[in-house]
């Protein structure tokens, strides 16, 4: 009887520890470009996976040198991609349309421009 708990228990460790996904560090810096609206007081970002949220905003600093706004975050993840939209003054971009799809370089870091509301 305890030869075979033993044997259940080593069955049940080796079967969990090979359900879980590798993860990774990946970094992502964010440029978007929100020269074509007037007005800009706040700029920020949406995401499906953490540090972001679709529930709350995350701001984007104004780059001044050229007038773009950035943020760079850094995402521990399983996955290949991961899924944005922008904010600019409260207004979300692509309202009822897909996600944007940003796919992690196999480098250290990922950059990905965007122009808002613009694929």
């Amino acid at each position: 009887m305890k030869t075979k708990s033993i044997f259940l228990a080593l069955v049940l460790s080796l079967f969990l520890t090979n359900c879980v996904q590798k993860t990774y560090k990946r970094t992502v810096v964010f440029t978007l470009d929100a020269s074509e609206i007037e007005n800009v007081k706040k700029v920020a970002i949406r995401g499906k996976d953490k540090p972001l949220s679709w529930g709350e905003a995350t701001e984007m600093k104004l780059n001044a040198t050229n007038n773009t706004y950035q943020i760079t975050t850094t995402f521990v993840t399983g996955y290949k991609f991961t899924e944005v939209k922008f904010v600019v003054n409260d207004s979300l971009e692509f309202e009822n349309e897909d996600n944007r799809r940003v796919v992690f370089s196999e480098k250290d870091t990922t950059y990905y421009k965007a122009k808002f509301n613009k694929i």
